[in-house]
């Protein structure tokens, strides 16, 4: 899986509702309360696990913070703009 180029990353992030951060793509949801974020933690993990490609994930209270890099190819990749598409509709 090859990293992406700028105009496809520009292009993708268009097509998400997620923030470029360096080689990262980001996205902070807040929920009610820790169970709340906890939820949507389990959510965002089967999604992943299902795909094999897996965030990282930052949980303070009720806000998540959510990560997405190609770590062994050293940056973005389809594969991270598939994975928080799919993150983006399961809400």
């Amino acid at each position: 899986m090859a990293v992406l180029d700028e105009d496809s990353i520009t292009r993708l992030l268009g097509t998400v509702a997620w923030e470029r951060d360096g080689d990262e793509i980001v996205k902070v949801v807040e929920r009610d309360d820790f169970l709340g974020a906890l939820g949507y933690v389990n959510t965002v993990g089967a999604l992943a696990e299902d795909m094999g490609h897996h965030p990282d994930i930052d949980i303070r209270w009720n806000r998540v913070t959510l990560r997405l890099s190609t770590h062994s190819e050293g940056g973005l990749t389809d594969a991270d703009f598939r994975l928080a598409a799919l993150i983006d509709a399961a809400g």
